[in-house]
């Protein structure tokens, strides 16, 4: 149950605030949505929640079955005040394989939707008393989205260190420019180096689950453990480079640590956007909220997230597989049925495929989305392609096989005590490692 085959995105590539809605279409579809059944689904992204909106409505429109999504940030609260309740969701998320893990008794054999069928690669699907109960449905990449004409402004002025994107390959450049940047941030016309890194629940996920992931990946990697197992424990060799980046993203900023508390992933988004701000940590999924603003496409950027780590100039994007679709067991039966005749049609259907891939921006793991129509025209994509073209290495998403939701929220917490001032970093450390011991043991030894 553990363990998921170590999935290369490149092949996948080739193949190519709570808020809810209740489809209300005609039912003008071919089925009896009585006999039908309906859906629900519990959605984790607020970023697309108009999308699945929109899909609920069409799918509804196709087929007359009542279809319903639901969006929330605060997803684990959501998802168990839901689920006990009589008109639970019929399909939810989870993000790997220790979230599984909690949620496995929920889970529905999913071997005969052509969900599960059309995988590039069926050892994708998780699997829960060997039946894949949960699938994968978008694989993201993500690092420091840049602004190019920003950036080119700094590499021209008088007062910069660095002069080319060729020699912005390592810790200590990208701590040089951001420095620079933020000293000269009136010259550049921005109001910070990085935007500001919220810790709110639309926006923490970045620094306590897509952050830690990079320090991860070298422990496993030093340790050559399989980067989709849950490891017993882990020493944390690695956090002290993540204070060093951390220590950038909060200093460096466009507000004060004081003000990172209540900052949101649409302040951030919107600060980049509106070109206030040179870096963005943030991901593939991020391109719908930044397109059409202030930053023309041909100006998106992504760099590496460096931690001054040995051979980092090789470093390429981070990449997750964090986004699973399960069907809920202990719905009606026929509510089952009518939620996996929903993921067909969204894997299926010209109007779900085009949604995913171009409105969403998803790099999905499905055979019917071959080819380029349904490739994802996103910038950020692109670069991330174009890194692996000249032979940078992924950094995979250990972050996905992090114990439990709790370790995130306990270095989250501990992240933010330490920028505020009213923490140290050897609480940040000290949950790193003895909280992932602690939580592997309640998941796992249960």
């Amino acid at each position: 149950m553990q363990k998921v085959r170590q999935i290369i995105i490149t092949a996948v590539a080739a193949s190519l605030c709570v808020g809810m809605t209740t489809a209300c279409g005609s039912g003008g579809g071919t089925s009896d949505k009585n006999a039908d059944g309906k859906v629900y689904y519990l959605n984790k992204k607020p970023e697309h929640a108009k999308y699945w909106e929109k899909l609920a409505k069409q799918f509804q429109k196709e087929t007359g079955i009542e279809t319903k999504i639901t969006t929330s940030p605060n997803y684990d609260e959501t998802l168990r005040s839901e689920i006990a309740k009589s008109d639970a969701p019929t399909m939810f998320q989870v993000d790997g394989p220790p979230n599984l893990e909690q949620w496995k008794k929920y889970g529905t054999d999913l071997s005969d939707t052509q969900g599960y069928k059309e995988l590039t690669d069926s050892k994708l699907a998780l699997k829960a008393d060997d039946k894949p109960v949960a699938l994968p449905f978008a694989i993201d990449a993500y690092g420091l989205i840049y602004n190019k004409a920003i950036l080119n402004k700094y590499f021209k002025s008088s007062w910069a260190s660095v002069k080319s994107l060729s020699k912005l390959n390592n810790f200590e450049a990208l701590k040089t420019v951001a420095d620079e940047v933020q000293e000269h941030k009136d010259d550049l016309g921005v109001k910070g180096a990085f935007t500001s890194a919220g810790m709110d629940d639309t926006s923490g996920y970045r620094f306590n689950y897509h952050l830690p992931s990079g320090p991860l990946f070298y422990e496993y990697k030093d340790n050559n453990w399989d980067m989709n197992t849950t490891v017993p424990a882990v020493k944390g060799t690695y956090a002290p480079n993540m204070k060093k980046i951390w220590d950038l993203y909060i200093h460096d900023s466009t507000v004060p640590v004081s003000a990172i508390s209540g900052k949101s992933m649409s302040d951030a988004t919107s600060e980049f956007a509106l070109g206030e701000a040179l870096f963005l940590q943030s991901g593939t999924w991020s391109y719908t909220d930044i397109s059409g603003q202030s930053v023309e496409d041909s100006d998106i950027g992504v760099l590496p997230i460096y931690l001054d780590v040995k051979g980092e100039e090789d470093q390429g994007l981070n990449t997750v597989t964090s986004n699973y679709w399960v069907v809920n067991s202990k719905a009606p039966k026929a509510n089952q049925k009518a939620t996996k005749k929903f993921i067909d049609w969204l894997i299926t259907s010209d109007a779900a495929r085009a949604s995913i891939s171009q409105d969403m921006g998803f790099l999905t793991p499905f055979k019917t989305f071959s080819g380029k129509k349904y490739a994802p025209k996103n910038p950020i994509y692109t670069e991330y392609t174009k890194l692996k073209k000249e032979g940078k290495y992924d950094v995979y998403g250990v972050c996905a096989v992090t114990p439990s939701h709790q370790w995130q929220k306990d270095l989250g917490n501990a992240m933010l005590n330490y920028a505020q001032g009213t923490g140290d970093w050897d609480a940040v450390q000290k949950v790193f490692s003895d909280n992932w011991a602690k939580e592997y043991n309640l998941v796992y030894k249960q």
